[in-house]
């Protein structure tokens, strides 16, 4: 199974993209330094914020270079993680929907169910019946829920972008989200996985896995808001579709092998050497 990134074409490499280097002059070169914004003491650059995240004026200036720092080690200890794994947009948005509330290991079932079946398309899919669509996805659990709403994204596509995916992702990032959100059963994460890993749009995805290591990591509050965590990222990292896409895998295997809901393991993780808390949160 191979992973989607976006439309044909070169993308970024998320190492260099997220290096700042310095020219013979001297002076600094990469992303940050284009977009402007102060210096830390490493040589980044990331813009200042408007409004703080955490209590104190200065919190977001602090919290920004430590969000760079953090892929930094992740991607130095586990490398690409070549997200997200689909043959193509329209997989990728099933899986989106169908990864609510379950693992990846039984949504791979349920699409090979679908490829098996030969369905995998929109116009099967949206032809299929909603029962028998439901036993093909069994595996993903909460089956009638979500074969729900797969049906409803498909007559969603199809009555207001004539079923073609080309034209949902062509909409502005901002008009195609609200869209997304609209629908019953399409929540943020999922509204923003769809948006990253099959349209190609520059949004950060927040998890579970996200929200635990920065919570434990005191880079955000445990009331932080969705988007108080997405715009912690938005302003650390100029928009860029292969390092959010980068970013996000990188955080689910953390949170696999070391930032665990119960029982962290903080020995060996990448950020061990980052302040954090070593016991869960309440």
């Amino acid at each position: 199974m191979k992973t989607w990134g976006g439309p044909p074409g070169p993308q970024p490499a998320p190492w260099p993209a997220l290096c700042t280097y310095r020219n013979s002059a001297g002076r600094a070169r990469g992303p940050g330094a284009a977009r402007g914004g102060r210096p830390t003491s490493t040589g980044e650059r990331f813009p200042q914020p408007s409004d703080p995240l955490k209590s104190g004026a200065e919190a977001p200036r602090r919290l920004q270079p430590a969000v760079l720092r953090f892929f930094r080690a992740l991607f130095a200890a586990y490398g690409p993680q070549h997200w997200w794994p689909g043959d193509s947009p329209f997989e990728i948005v099933v899986g989106a929907i169908l990864t609510q509330n379950t693992s990846w290991t039984n949504v791979e079932k349920a699409i090979a169910q679908l490829k098996a079946a030969g369905v995998l398309t929109v116009e099967t899919l949206e032809a299929l019946p909603e029962p028998q669509l439901a036993q093909l996805i069994r595996s993903s659990g909460y089956y009638n829920q979500k074969a729900r709403k797969l049906k409803t994204f498909l007559h969603y596509l199809r009555t207001r972008h004539n079923g073609s995916l080309d034209r949902l992702f062509h909409l502005p990032t901002p008009q195609l989200r609200r869209e997304l959100l609209d629908l019953p059963g399409i929540g943020e994460e999922t509204a923003d996985s769809i948006l990253l890993y099959a349209g190609a749009h520059p949004i950060f995805v927040v998890d579970a896995y996200t929200r635990r290591i920065l919570e434990r990591h005191h880079l955000i509050d445990a009331g932080a808001s969705y988007q108080d965590i997405q715009r912690l990222f938005h302003r650390a990292i100029p928009p860029d579709v292969a390092i959010y896409n980068e970013y996000h895998a990188l955080l689910v295997q953390a949170g696999k092998r070391h930032c665990l809901r119960s029982a962290p393991r903080c020995v060996g993780c990448p950020l061990e050497r980052f302040p954090h808390q070593t016991e869960s949160p309440q």
